[in-house]
């Protein structure tokens, strides 16, 4: 009988010391020694990214995109390097791979490539002779032969779509023990999910809970793809994310989230006339900018505003276009507004249960807290507010949807 693969991904937090990536190392031998084909995939260790960057922009305030995968992509190096020498130490045959050198082959979008093909024939081979395959993540290699990388959290991006390609087990290691009703930094009494559907788990990514990235998420669930999210810390049962289950019937609301990295752009006295908006968001979608909470105001003599919140690392490029369109629009005028933050209560329950946005607003208004704009889908609730406020929001959100409470089916 064939050994099972089991895919195991180790962030930066997990690897940001010799003791720790000594840990991981002995995690993932131990999983060699009960019979496991493993392949380990390695994120940059601790602020080694956020240091190369630093480096780089220190002599290069605007640097070619190409040349910041070409060097972001040596952080993953590294890890998987030392990850590999100290397998080797333990006695277990590991080899490390770059990106390329695993078949991970993307779009030529430096920075946020998407995957085109996984031809997983190298690694394979690797596990088929008994090693331990030790993968940069975070990384691939375009049709024009330039490295790429994924996007931040990319890593998890690696390991599911590794796992797709061998038909393996997907296992996403942090500093946290899974996924949690809430961050249980902010909330003290944030439960940790068992389980939590793919599409709940997405739309928490989207909105500020850094345990795993969407884009990963997105990929298991296009290709049926579980994903575990452990502590590489301890031996919790973590969170399974799968296809949806019995528990998203129980309650409205599954988890809370906060993302303090937005900022609003405020658009002044915009003519109100046909394609207006269009002018605006037209720029944006070509420089490849997303926005999101978008509100326009009343029309007052013939003149409107439109607010919409950014990514903070976007802001001065959305503020540069929005002000450009306003000058072709005759508007007053564009601002921006960094101190603002976006919380958020996801559930799939939502979509059956009436008065969840009632609930949602009254209890953030209960804080004391004023809401400055909202978004809404099928299983998510947004509210703008000032950044001081948003974890006052956060745990009055959580305690107004009882989720400090294991959900039962008398609920």
């Amino acid at each position: 009988m064939p050994q099972p693969v089991v895919v195991m991904k180790f962030g930066g937090s997990s690897l940001a010391t010799t003791d720790r990536v000594r840990l991981v190392a002995e995690r993932i031998a131990g999983r060699k020694r009960d019979g496991c084909n493993v392949v380990a995939v390695v994120s940059a260790q601790g602020d080694v990214t956020d240091e190369l960057l630093e480096r780089l922009r220190a002599l290069a305030p605007n640097p070619p995109a190409r040349e910041v995968d070409m060097l972001l992509a040596t952080g993953e190096q590294q890890s998987a390097a030392l990850i590999a020498a100290a397998l080797c130490a333990r006695g277990v045959d590991a080899v490390s791979l770059t990106g390329w050198q695993a078949g991970i082959t993307t779009d030529g979008n430096h920075r946020k490539a998407r995957i085109h093909r996984v031809s997983p024939h190298v690694v394979r081979s690797f596990l088929d002779s008994g090693r331990v395959a030790v993968v940069a993540g975070f990384q691939g290699i375009s049709g024009e032969r330039d490295i790429t990388t994924l996007g931040r959290g990319g890593s998890d991006l690696t390991a599911v779509a590794l796992a797709e390609s061998l038909g393996g087990a997907c296992e996403i290691y942090s500093d946290v023990a899974g996924v949690f009703t809430a961050d249980p930094r902010i909330v003290e009494d944030a439960r940790l999910l068992p389980e939590i559907r793919y599409d709940e788990m997405l739309e928490l990514a989207a909105l500020g809970a850094q345990v795993l990235q969407g884009r990963a998420v997105e990929y298991g669930w296009q290709h049926g793809v579980e994903i575990r999210a452990l502590s590489t810390f301890d031996d919790s049962p973590g969170t399974l994310v799968r296809e949806g289950s019995p528990m998203e019937r129980l309650q409205s609301v599954t988890g809370v989230a906060i993302d303090r990295k937005v900022s609003r752009v405020l658009c002044e006295s915009v003519p109100d006339l046909p394609g207006a908006a269009a002018a605006i968001f037209d720029g944006l979608a070509e420089a490849g900018v997303n926005v999101d909470v978008i509100v326009q105001s009343p029309s007052r003599e013939g003149r409107t505003d439109i607010g919409f919140t950014v990514s903070d690392d976007e802001a001065d490029t959305a503020l540069e276009i929005t002000r450009s369109a306003m000058v072709r629009l005759g508007a007053q005028g564009a601002t921006l507004d960094p101190n603002v933050a976006k919380v958020s209560a996801v559930g799939a329950g939502m979509q059956s249960r009436p008065g969840v946005a009632s609930r949602a607003f009254r209890a953030i208004a209960d804080a004391g807290v004023n809401i400055i704009a909202i978004s809404t889908s099928e299983i998510k609730i947004s509210c703008l507010v000032r950044r001081d406020q948003a974890e006052a929001s956060a745990r009055a959100l959580h305690a107004a949807f009882d989720l400090a409470m294991q959900p039962s089916l008398s609920d």
